[in-house]
């Protein structure tokens, strides 16, 4: 029908498949054709679920898909899968598409093209990386390999390469399995985006469970066997014994695509875009892993892979494209991860991140308990504030604890959000009762003592 515009996602999962559903929303069928084309098995799912999926929690790898191709299909969305954009071609507005499976290239032709290409996990490039047994953690696909190996050949000894959120994860999934486990990270501490004192509190809970935790030492190769299949990683110059290896060694945005096509990327390496998520590419948006945005405390462009922002850029791209107005602000970098009962949370900048920022700051450790001291289930955790001087603004918080400890940073993403100093939250309305709760919250004991070390500085140095 003449007068239709084309609308090309390239990208199915969480940002892709969200703006092209915004999109359908405002615009019918009958004004926009709109076709996603996606690389991979499956489209809409939840990549943050599949340690526990390896794990065994989750039973059926379908449980964490959204919405199936069929669905969006019913929808009027034309999602091609096992399709890869391989070319943009700027200049004609069309894209390059191979079939996966089978090799064959056509030309798609696009009026708007949102780019949703995701992250590409760090690969170490060192002898045996490439074995099989080593696996890497990013689709869904990886995790049903993992999870066939661990039922089909049963690995005792699993060796986790990155201290970070999903190497965390993933060990959590291992050891949940029973086997033993072994987590290397070049670091000096695991979750590096902590402060070390706080790091060493998560440090101390992974050997708690047992864990064999290597830090300080950097990978220097895999051993293989006769057979090919890895059996000890190099680190450290020791050998550490391997059926099974998994690399978590995080993930840089892809935009190898975009750059090819001359697509502006930023310090970061993620695709520049503005605040309605349009690249300066003139028809072209992006969306999810693949972009940066600004950090609201620091103002400095930040790469941040997390599927709650993929979700909301996709939405705001979607509402744009069709026809309406939506922004995404930009993020505070707040995340949370478990390992087994170890919970580890974070918001805002460390001390580190602060300093770079050009701020000067205090920080406080303030001890609590997840509910009142009195009952039997109590337990405890750690919250760490960092201050501006003199200001009180709250720059950053972290938390380590056990259950029902980490959501508590919600209320510190909050308080940054809205610029708020430590003595403000000091009147924080929250809730409280016994099970859920001390009387004094430990958000509110972490900022009443931070309110007291500015007052105390202020007083010192006038």
């Amino acid at each position: 029908m003449a007068g239709r515009e084309r609308l090309l996602v390239i990208g199915g999962d969480a940002a892709g498949m969200s703006a092209a559903s915004q999109a359908r929303r405002r615009r019918g069928a009958g004004e926009l054709d709109i076709t996603v084309v996606e690389r991979g098995h499956f489209a809409s799912y939840s990549a943050c679920g599949i340690p526990y999926y390896v794990g065994g929690a989750i039973g059926d790898a379908d449980d964490l898909i959204a919405r199936t191709p069929a669905e969006f299909r019913e929808r009027g969305i034309d999602l091609r899968m096992r399709a890869e954009a391989t070319e943009i071609d700027l200049d004609a507005a069309r894209v390059r598409v191979r079939a996966v499976e089978g090799g064959g290239e056509t030309w798609e032709p696009y009026d708007r093209l949102v780019i949703a290409t995701g992250a590409v996990p760090a690969r170490p490039d060192l002898p045996g990386a490439d074995a099989a047994g080593v696996h890497g953690v990013q689709v869904l696909d990886d995790g049903i390999g993992i999870r066939r190996v661990l039922e089909q050949e049963k690995p005792r000894r699993v060796v986790v390469v990155g201290g970070g959120y999903i190497g965390l994860e993933m060990a959590e999934a291992m050891v949940t399995r029973g086997l033993d486990v072994t987590i290397v990270d070049g670091a000096e501490q695991p979750m590096s985006t902590l402060d070390p004192d706080m790091g060493a509190l998560v440090a101390d809970a992974i050997r708690g469970l047992g864990i064999d935790l290597r830090l300080g030492d950097r990978v220097e190769g895999f051993d293989t066997g006769p057979d090919g299949r890895v059996t000890a990683v190099r680190a450290g110059g020791r050998s550490l014994p391997a059926d099974l290896v998994v690399l978590g060694l995080g993930v840089r945005p892809g935009t190898d695509l975009a750059r090819a096509a001359g697509i502006e990327t930023g310090p970061t390496g993620g695709i520049v875009t503005d605040r309605r998520m349009r690249t300066r590419t003139e028809r072209v948006w992006a969306a999810g892993d693949c972009v940066e945005t600004r950090h609201l405390v620091s103002g400095l462009p930040v790469a941040i892979a997390l599927g709650t922002h993929a979700n909301k850029q996709g939405r705001v791209a979607g509402i744009n494209l069709g026809g309406g107005y939506a922004t995404f602000p930009g993020v505070v970098g707040t995340a949370v991860s478990k390992i087994c009962h170890a919970e580890v949370a974070r918001t805002g900048l460390n001390e580190r991140e602060a300093a770079a920022a050009g701020f000067a700051t205090l920080s406080v450790v303030v001890g609590s308990t997840t509910r009142a001291g009195y009952l039997p289930d109590a337990t405890e955790m750690k919250t760490k504030l960092v201050v501006e001087r003199r200001s009180g603004r709250l720059l950053g918080g972290q938390i380590v604890g056990e259950e029902n400890a980490a959501k508590r940073i919600d209320g510190l993403a909050i308080a940054l959000w809205n610029r708020m100093t430590v003595e403000e939250m000091t009147g924080l309305d929250l809730g409280y009762a016994p099970p859920f709760s001390p009387v004094w919250d430990p958000v509110l004991i972490a900022a009443r003592k931070a309110a007291e070390l500015v007052e105390e500085d202020m007083r010192r140095s006038p």
